[in-house]
């Protein structure tokens, strides 16, 4: 039979619509998969096998060693989408990513190099809050466009669903991608910082005294006093009696997800720290952007692994 001419039609495959492609597609699978039912169930198990395996594994790993499954959970949220990007030749996402690689590349060396500048803490928290800001507006655009297409809003503008809901998936996927990896970079700088910053080390002992009216995530001045209003921004002091620049405990807490004094390592209350209502959505949606590690990061290495197993079993 000829694979480019139908069977019932006179057509040639490339003079088929769309539409007679996907029909004539999917008969060739169903012929070409015929007789291998006791073969898709083998496949089928060792596909549910290898997942449950590999989430018992992930547990385990971020239990037990929570900066290595952390650095390589990093890595791999990195570096897989493009992979696919590039396979599949996505290059919007590509140019996005690099911009963004690049960039973020910049900051991260100036987080580790040492001795780190005393401007350092405050650009890198600069950087991470924008991406978490943009990440945030990016992610609920895509929803609420979603939630409208659902509604049928389209309409009203003369366009068909499917355009509406392509468009809400790639902010989604934007928001909620850039979200997720820029926390997760935001949390390496971080740990990096507080040991370049040098008031506390791996044993919890501080390494030199915090001085008066210095704010003890970035080391500068603090301009304000605490109950002042501030014109650049306020001054905020923990119940441990620590002070700092509002913007640097913000990003402390929220962007590099430290609910600890950066001085003293005390528990910080963030619902006590944060009354504003408009920042409480804030810490939860960073909460739930973990939730896409496991699509992103570890779903495709699942499915790889599962994929590797069926080819060293000979199924197809």
């Amino acid at each position: 039979m000829d694979l480019h001419r139908p069977v019932d039609s006179n057509k040639t495959y490339e003079e088929m619509t769309a539409d007679e492609k996907l029909r004539y597609d999917h008969q060739k699978m169903h012929e070409m998969h015929r007789g291998h039912e006791s073969m898709h169930t083998t496949m089928v198990m060792i596909l549910i096998v290898t997942l449950i395996v590999a989430q018992v594994i992930v547990v385990e790993w971020k239990k037990r060693h929570y900066r290595s499954y952390a650095f390589f959970t990093m890595i791999a949220m990195w570096s897989i989408p493009v992979l696919m990007s590039l396979k599949n030749q996505w290059w919007r996402f590509i140019i996005i990513w690099t911009i963004f690689t690049l960039l973020t590349a910049v900051v991260i060396r100036k987080s580790t190099t040492k001795p780190m500048s005393v401007t350092t803490p405050r650009l890198v928290y600069k950087w991470f809050y924008l991406i978490y800001k943009v990440s945030c507006f990016l992610g609920v655009f895509g929803y609420v466009a979603m939630m409208l297409t659902f509604l049928g809003l389209n309409v009203m503008f003369g366009h068909k669903p499917q355009q509406w809901m392509d468009v809400a998936l790639m902010f989604l996927f934007y928001g909620l991608y850039f979200g997720v990896l820029g926390r997760d970079v935001a949390e390496y700088c971080t740990d990096k910082m507080a040991a370049s910053i040098g008031y506390y080390t791996k044993e919890g002992m501080p390494t030199r005294q915090l001085e008066n009216n210095v704010c003890a995530v970035c080391g500068n001045k603090l301009l304000v006093d605490v109950n002042e209003e501030g014109v650049l921004e306020n001054t905020y002091k923990l119940t441990c009696g620590h002070v700092f620049h509002e913007f640097c405990i913000r990003g402390w807490c929220i962007v590099g997800k430290k609910q600890t004094c950066p001085y003293c390592k005390e528990k910080v209350d963030l619902k006590r720290m944060f009354t504003n209502p408009w920042d409480r959505p804030h810490i939860l949606y960073g909460q739930l952007l973990d939730w896409i590690r496991w699509l992103v990061a570890w779903q495709p290495l699942i499915l790889f692994l599962a994929q590797g197993i069926n080819w060293l079993f000979g199924l197809e």
